[in-house]
């Protein structure tokens, strides 16, 4: 059974996040709230919990999945950026942006795509990640907790403590935080690439 956890999506209490990051520490899958939909998250390098998004998601080996970043030093530990997309993307974050890079060494390999050994990193826009980000003091494993079969993720904790009870460890309910995804860019290559059009805007990078 799924812990639950009511957040204020404002004024976040401290000994709540901080409770959910102790839980993530020691193993836990949760779904919390970010500026573009709930999302399920866990440790980096926790592979118990990622193969459990595998199966809840129903993710083949080229899924992307996304370390959901603090701030953007913590994001340049993960991934390689030349200085002219720094700028660009620095200029976009916080933001509802994932972006795809070549990996460093401190991303495990499970969570790279299989022939681009690439990985998505964001720093997301809302009060209750951050918060939770800060306190864990490291990246948060993410994918978005779009369900098999549905066309939009879902955006209400108590749905998802619900549907998801028997399945995760812990559920961070700060109310409903919208359906639309982030914009995907990709960096991998040459030039720029959108992959997904979603709440921030590609223009910039178009």
């Amino acid at each position: 059974m799924a812990k639950y956890f009511n957040v204020h999506p404002q004024t976040p209490q401290a000994r709540t996040i901080g409770t959910v990051a102790e839980s993530l520490r020691t193993g836990a899958l949760i779904a919390y709230p970010t500026d573009s939909s709930y999302a399920l998250g866990c440790r980096l390098g926790n592979q118990e919990a990622l193969e459990r998004i595998r199966s809840i998601r129903r993710l083949d080996d080229r899924h992307h999945f996304t370390l959901m970043c603090e701030n953007f030093a913590q994001l340049g530990q993960f991934v390689h950026i030349d200085n002219d997309v720094f700028r660009a993307v620095k200029a976009a974050t916080p933001g509802s942006y994932t972006f795809i890079f070549p990996a460093t060494r401190e991303v495990p390999r499970k969570l790279l795509h299989p022939k681009k050994k690439t990985v998505g990193v964001r720093i997301p826009d809302h009060v209750v990640t951050r918060a939770l980000l800060a306190e864990l003091g490291e990246p948060l494993v993410s994918s978005t907790l779009l369900l098999p079969g549905e066309d939009e993720p879902m955006t209400q904790g108590w749905e998802i403590k619900e549907r998801l009870d028997h399945v995760l460890d812990a559920v961070v309910d700060s109310g409903d935080c919208g359906t639309e995804l982030t914009t995907v860019v990709d960096f991998s290559g040459d030039v720029p690439e959108i992959l997904r059009h979603g709440a921030g805007d590609p223009s910039r990078f178009e």
